[in-house]
């Protein structure tokens, strides 16, 4: 966008803290997301984290921790050649299966190599007939929010003639295996064998099967093992068998509907084995037969249950261990057990893949180019607090992105650098440029540090932000920058796009919300930032509707504020790029209070074309700013009826972004 030589007087550095204040203040802004985790029960430890997040607890955190595939490339895969192509490779990979996977022949393993993530895709990613394997030596592996099922062969109940485990893995390390659904299977579902360290086994369901979740298979004791918050229901025994583990943490487990064939012996619940040392808390078990049992050479400490309707044995001897030496963690009483794992065990839908920056990639955008072309369900960027000078663009190939900062307020997480557009032009200027569809920010601040007054330059715009794609949100966000902070633009004039911004704040000086995207900009602050003129500090908008959209610019709800001197201040003026007579800007300003700074006559001609041709209108606006003159369109009330958020926002896909506030 060209504009005439602009140059506004030095400032103070803004303070973000104190920009979040100030929409605080004005009860306009919402603060940074949390975790969701639950309160403690009176006499437990307070909780380490939320239901499920995306790093492994108990055993598996420690010595280095299990990050999976982190870093490496995200794929979606949905079919056996896929998966098995990806899960062993040699580099890492996080590998989303959506849908079923068939496994051929009945039966077969798909070998998972190190540094492997394989995770489902909402809660409907399955692996069936077949089995996921690691090899000896592999390490740092996780296995989340998958159903593997169905290799199980009539008749063969024990498992003898065919060894078609869910997971089978031996001697491996740092293994994270959360929120699976492992069912109906051949011989086990979970085996944990040969010296194998350094494993969490966390909220899975084991149902329908003889034996369920093994571990040992070794002389040697070596083993550490969590297991926490899992359910088996419907199985007979190894519920789990922990067989010569030097630790074996189990606690707020649920053992129910076990399966009562008549056995004396090999029907139970846990069983402590060789010289195991195992740990059992606050789990509960219904109607199970040997509810726990050791060995004579092994030891089991049990503490907090709940045992209902069981039989048989309950041993305890020995002293153990104190998992509390190794690693804190949530325990949650024996009582409520059963609701908590019956909800939150298994597949969940809002478990996804959620690529930590600067923990797994570096940058925002070395998080961005992992992401998948063609990704067409939400994958989170979460970025932690810290100031990320780098430029980023999400191209059209990756829709569905969610970029969210983890801090407690936006401020605390900002991407930013200071191109001008003498440099590569008003795009190239853009500190971060959105060209897909369904990309969502939150909690994040963007900006442009370019300062102009210490720069004489032709071409001082100073992009924040662009976007051209469709469906984008912007929410408890701040843009800041001087010339052309916030553009919201479309692939070409007559494609429409839109564009949300709520609890935002955005600042700047000359055109800084411009653009021809449908964009609506609700409950946010605006502050127009003085440039140093007694008469003509700037102008808020700069629209270039496409003259077949009756829908441009809406900012509805919201503060508008500035520093600059009474009557110095534009609402807006018509931008026609490159003369272009059907960009025909249309800005609605309602409900909105204005400050003094705003102009008696707020509109204002550009490039020869005349405000008076444009659809500028205000509607119901308030604050020492706001007048009905006859420079001052006002929108009737019945026009107003058809020119809401809704009806901005709603295109021919009734897309309604704000109606989850």
């Amino acid at each position: 966008m060209t504009h005439p030589h602009s140059k506004r007087l030095p400032r103070p550095g803004v303070a973000l803290a104190a920009v979040a204040a100030l929409v605080a203040a004005l009860a306009l802004g919402a603060t940074g997301e949390a975790g969701a985790a639950e309160p403690a029960p009176a006499g437990m430890s307070a909780p380490a984290a939320a239901r499920w997040t995306d790093q492994a607890h108990g055993f598996a955190s420690l010595a280095g921790g299990t990050t999976g595939g982190a870093g490496g490339k995200v794929v979606t895969v949905t079919d056996q050649a896929a998966l098995a192509k990806y899960a062993a490779a040699e580099e890492p990979y996080v590998i989303r299966v959506a849908g079923t996977v068939a496994v051929q022949p009945f039966g077969s393993d798909i070998v998972v190599a190190s540094n492997k993530t394989i995770i489902g895709v909402g809660d409907t990613g399955e692996i069936a007939h077949g089995e996921l394997h690691l090899n000896p030596g592999t390490h740092n592996v996780i296995i989340r929010n998958l159903t593997i099922r169905d290799s199980y062969v009539e008749g063969d109940w024990d498992g003898k003639t065919t060894d078609f485990d869910a997971i089978q893995m031996d001697a491996v390390h740092h293994v994270w295996i959360d929120h699976n659904r492992f069912t109906h299977m051949g011989d086990g579902l979970l085996d944990i064998r040969k010296d194998s360290q350094y494993v969490t086994v966390s909220y899975n369901q084991f149902s329908n099967h003889n034996k369920a979740f093994g571990i040992g298979w070794t002389t040697n004791v070596q083993t550490q093992i969590t297991i926490d918050h899992n359910w088996f229901t419907g199985t007979k025994q190894r519920n789990p068998s922990a067989d010569n583990c030097a630790y074996a943490h189990l606690y707020n487990n649920y053992i129910s509907a076990q399966v009562a064939d008549g056995d004396p012996v090999w029907t139970y619940g846990n069983w402590s084995r060789g010289r195991s040392k195992m740990v059992i808390e606050n789990s509960y078990y219904d109607r199970v037969q040997h509810p726990y049992q050791a060995d004579a050479t092994a030891e089991l400490v049990e503490r907090g249950s709940i045992l209902r309707k069981t039989s048989g044995r309950t041993d305890e001897w020995g002293a153990a261990f104190d998992p509390r030496d190794f690693y804190d963690y949530r325990l949650d009483r024996a009582a409520a057990v059963p609701a908590l794992v019956k909800k939150f065990s298994g597949p969940q839908r809002r478990i996804g893949v959620t690529l930590d920056v600067p923990g797994a990639y570096p940058t925002v955008q070395a998080a961005v180019d992992a992401a998948p072309d063609g990704n067409d369900t939400p994958l989170t960027i979460a970025v932690a607090p810290g100031t990320y000078r780098e430029k980023v663009f999400i191209p059209a190939s990756k829709p569905h992105l969610v970029l969210r900062g983890t801090g407690q307020n936006r401020s605390d997480t900002v991407i930013v650098f200071d191109t001008p557009a003498e440099y590569g032009g008003s795009t190239g200027s853009a500190t971060v440029r959105i060209a897909a569809n369904d990309v969502t920010a939150r909690n994040l601040t963007f900006s442009n540090d370019f300062d102009e007054a210490a720069h004489e330059l032709k071409g001082e715009q100073a992009l924040a932000m662009k976007t051209t794609g469709d469906r984008i949100v912007f929410e408890d966000t701040a843009f800041l920058g001087n010339q052309d902070t916030l553009m919201t633009d479309s692939p070409k004039l007559n494609v429409i796009s839109r564009v949300y911004v709520r609890d935002s704040y955005i600042e700047g000086d000359v055109d800084f919300v411009y653009g021809r995207a449908t964009t609506v900009v609700e409950r946010s602050v605006i502050k127009a930032l003085t440039r140093g003129s007694t008469t003509n500090n700037g102008y808020i908008t700069a629209a270039s509707t496409w003259t077949g959209n009756p829908y441009g610019f809406l900012i509805t709800r919201s503060k508008i504020v500035s520093d600059a001197p009474a009557g110095s201040f534009h609402l807006g003026r018509p931008w026609h790029p490159g003369g272009e007579p059907n960009a025909v800007a249309q800005v609605l300003i309602r409900d909105t209070w204005l400050p003094a700074a705003i102009k008696a006559s707020p509109w204002t001609d550009m490039s020869g074309f005349s405000w008076k041709d444009a659809r500028f209108t205000e509607y119901r606006n308030y604050g020492p700013g706001a007048a009905i003159t006859q420079d001052r369109p006002q929108m009737s009330d019945e026009d107003a009826r058809t020119h809401t958020v809704t009806a901005y926002l709603k295109g021919n896909d009734n897309w309604a972004p704000h109606a989850r506030h």
